[in-house]
């Protein structure tokens, strides 16, 4: 941390994150995977030095010859990383809070990209009015392997058929389910982060100004309440 200041190590954990392997590839021997990883753990050391022989012991399970060893290792390295990626941003500059002005539709959405290109795992979208253009809009962007929930209610009609396309073209896995009552809109990464929009995701900053605001403090209460409005929710898709 001598040389690197906490503001550019939380910028290289971001792209590290942005450009990480899927799991379904991250065991091959490439070379782009061996100096992702190489990268990886340099900046975990430099991060915490107390965390590096933990992330050496993922990576050898990463490495080794059980495909469940494996499996076991990938998350936890994710983990490790979400976690110094938290850590660092909420020292560095808090909890992020963006406001967008009425008519910076393109500043809305490459705010929601960055965020949602972070997921490895578990994507999952509240938000009453996801259609046809929000499909289009963002889940182009997600990373191979990432599971997509969609959990809404008024626009079924435009959304089903886009998502089942989308599903056969790219072989993503999007679920689909609806509830009433849905009024505000969330946005889960990993099942560890949650941020909350100001307007639809689809209308960002279209007709007036908008924020997105990650959930810290709350997140236990917002995670518990939407999972379960989830689990109870009828499926769609």
């Amino acid at each position: 941390m001598d040389q690197i200041t906490p503001q550019q190590l939380l910028a290289e954990f971001d792209d590290l994150l942005r450009i990480m392997p899927p799991r379904a590839t991250i065991r091959h021997d490439t070379q782009d995977n061996l100096a992702w990883l190489g990268r990886a753990a340099a900046l975990v050391n430099l991060w915490n030095r107390f965390q590096s022989p933990f992330f050496q012991n993922h990576l050898d399970k990463l490495s080794g010859n059980m495909a469940a060893e494996g499996d076991i290792g990938f998350r936890n390295i994710s983990m490790m990383l979400h976690q110094a990626r938290h850590e660092l941003q909420l020292k560095t500059i808090g909890p992020l809070t963006v406001a967008i002005n009425q008519g910076g539709v393109f500043d809305y959405f490459d705010e929601v990209r960055k965020v949602i290109e972070t997921a490895r795992e578990d994507l999952f979208f509240v938000d009453p009015y996801l259609d046809t253009e929000f499909v289009l809009r963002y889940l182009t962007h997600i990373s191979p392997g990432t599971k997509i929930r969609l959990l809404t209610s008024k626009k079924l009609a435009t959304l089903l058929p886009a998502v089942e396309l989308l599903k056969q073209q790219q072989g993503l896995s999007i679920e689909v389910r609806s509830t009433e009552g849905l009024h505000d809109r969330y946005l889960f990464i990993d099942r560890r982060a949650c941020y909350q929009s100001g307007s639809s995701f689809k209308d960002g900053a279209k007709k007036a100004p908008t924020t997105l605001t990650q959930i810290s403090d709350a997140f236990d209460a917002m995670w518990n309440t939407y999972d379960q409005a989830w689990q109870k929710a009828k499926i769609e898709a």
